[in-house]
């Protein structure tokens, strides 16, 4: 209400005095209304726990997509370390591989190398007598064997053959493990 002299409010016209009143009645209703909501202490509450949550919604998404593009990037990660690991492992196997069939052949040509070594001394050491006995005695198995088992021998000596590698390779491993075993028990 703003207050005017007394001699200046005879003055006014009956509708300024009525449009006076009236601004003075809704600057008093703002007044109210922002004392009503200043006092309506729930009110306040709602509204700030809807800021509060309105927050909380964006901060959550925010988080989510953040995570997403973590566990994206460690997927990621994850499969280039194991396509790594793939190659390496691959790469090793080739190694290993690789180095075992050099071992097999040199275990093998040391077979070989041992075996016409121990043909030979046996040969020399072998008296004549023996050595001419031996192939009478064979001479005679060879005379007296059914056709059908020569045939089967025969065969199994062109398999043998055939398969010379992989047949040396076993006799090579087995004479390791009974030389590794031999070793073992005398230790």
């Amino acid at each position: 209400m703003s207050h005017q002299p007394e001699g200046e409010e005879s003055a006014q016209t009956p509708e300024q005095l009525r449009a006076q009143v009236e601004h003075t009645r809704e600057e008093l209703g703002r007044t109210v209304e922002a004392l009503a909501a200043k006092a309506d202490v729930k009110a306040q509450a709602q509204e700030k726990a809807a800021e509060v949550k309105a927050q909380a919604q964006e901060k959550a998404a925010d988080v989510k997509a953040q995570a997403q593009e973590k566990a994206a990037d460690v997927k990621a990660q994850a499969q280039v370390k194991a396509a790594e690991l793939k190659d390496h492992t691959a790469e090793k196997a080739a190694e290993i591989k690789e180095h075992t069939a050099e071992k097999a052949a040199a275990v093998t040509e040391q077979v070989r190398e041992k075996a016409a070594r121990a043909a030979e001394v046996v040969r020399d050491k072998t008296p004549e007598s023996v050595r001419e006995k031996a192939a009478h005695v064979g001479q005679f198995a060879s005379e007296h064997t059914p056709e059908q088992v020569r045939t089967t021998a025969g065969n199994a000596a062109a398999v043998a053959r055939e398969n010379r590698t992989p047949l040396l390779i076993g006799a090579a491993a087995l004479l390791v493990l009974l030389l590794v075993r031999r070793n073992r028990r005398r230790k």
